[in-house]
């Protein structure tokens, strides 16, 4: 696999990032309450979104509106048009109490939901006779703080992990906004907050990151047990595949393809996990620098290691990787749904790196 582009953004966190459609910008946040857009023609800031007042803990862009939506922990989002000059932001009604966590355009662009800490997620359109972006509550049956998101490829079904330990699927209809779905391996009849499922692995632990396969027939989930898990559903009873890694947790995962999962996370290291049949196992790292290495290698081995030979005698701190710290996020970056042939990463070293994926 050729070596990735990294791009070394500063010395920062990187807490969220996202492409436009055709990859000339990137929107990223460095921890901050500011949203820069660099042009990656030459890697400078062309503008800065400066309206939230608290840490910006996730943007989107819309790849074909161009419209960029964010979302903070002063509990607020924005939508941002940019009208040939410069970027105006529009204020989302959220109504929430608790900090705004992830936020994710639906596949036709005409609604976003925005998780928090608030036990709600936050499905929100545009309301034409008022001129601005309005929301409806999914709630029951969330216990706490939603991490995560990931949109069904029909606009409608809407797939969450929180730190209750579940990863559930919605429905996220919005009458007048939706057209009637068809109905899909996850129910039929999908009225607004109908819950079309609600898993957990044996372990529990905080469910990170969610994702439905291209085709929307799978999803998978990632908790803090270090375990990538695949849910098929099926009527009656779903059939859950763990997947158990000796590494440390992953923050973040997609589907390149219906039959692979990358995941990245604490080990600085993008893991491949690859369907055998009707099991699904770890596959290899994707990074060259630990090409031959297992889920846990970079890091926990590294602290192996300046334990048996004494913290003092091991000067360098240089992980055999990319990344020198955690991956914060997985996106595509080239390929069509399914067959993704580019991704890209963030991390919290400071650093955007895109990958070509074999």
């Amino acid at each position: 696999m050729p070596a990735p582009q990294v791009h070394q953004i500063g010395f920062s966190p990187i807490t969220a990032h996202s492409f436009n459609g055709d990859r000339s910008e990137v929107i990223l946040c460095q921890n901050t309450s500011d949203v820069q857009i660099y042009d990656t023609r030459n890697w400078t800031v062309k503008a800065t979104l400066a309206d939230h007042d608290k840490v910006v803990t996730s943007i989107d862009v819309a790849p074909n509106s161009n419209r960029i939506v964010t979302c903070s922990q002063d509990r607020n989002a924005y939508v941002w048009n940019y009208d040939g000059q410069q970027w105006k932001p529009t204020l989302v009604l959220l109504r929430i109490n608790r900090a705004a966590t992830y936020v994710r355009w639906s596949p036709n662009e005409d609604k976003f939901a925005v998780a928090s800490g608030a036990r709600v997620i936050s499905i929100c359109y545009f309301e034409e006779d008022n001129d601005w972006w309005v929301s409806k509550h999914l709630k029951k049956p969330i216990r706490s703080t939603v991490l995560s998101l990931d949109w069904h490829p029909n606009n409608v079904l809407l797939a969450a992990g929180s730190a209750d330990t579940k990863a559930r699927v919605f429905s996220a209809f919005i009458k007048g906004v939706d057209a009637k779905p068809q109905p899909t391996v996850w129910g039929d009849k999908l009225p607004f907050n109908t819950v079309c499922g609600e898993f957990a692995n044996s372990a529990g632990g905080w469910v990170h990151s969610v994702a439905f396969s291209p085709s929307g027939d799978a999803l998978a989930f990632t908790s803090h047990d270090s375990s990538v898990n695949i849910v098929y559903p099926v009527e009656g009873q779903s059939v859950v595949l763990n997947v158990n890694t000796s590494g440390l947790p992953f923050m973040t995962l997609f589907w390149p393809t219906e039959e692979q999962i990358v995941a990245a996370g604490h080990d600085c290291v993008p893991f491949l996990f690859s369907r055998k049949g009707d099991q699904w196992a770890l596959d290899r790292s994707l990074d060259e620098g630990n090409k031959k290495a297992t889920a846990g290698s970079s890091v926990f081995a590294k602290f192996k290691q300046m334990d048996l030979r004494g913290q003092d005698e091991d000067k360098d701190t240089n992980l055999n990787s990319v990344h020198q710290n955690t991956i914060t996020e997985l996106r595509p970056y080239s390929g069509q749904r399914g067959a993704t042939t580019e991704f890209s990463t963030s991390g919290v070293d400071g650093k955007i790196c895109i990958w070509h994926f074999s």
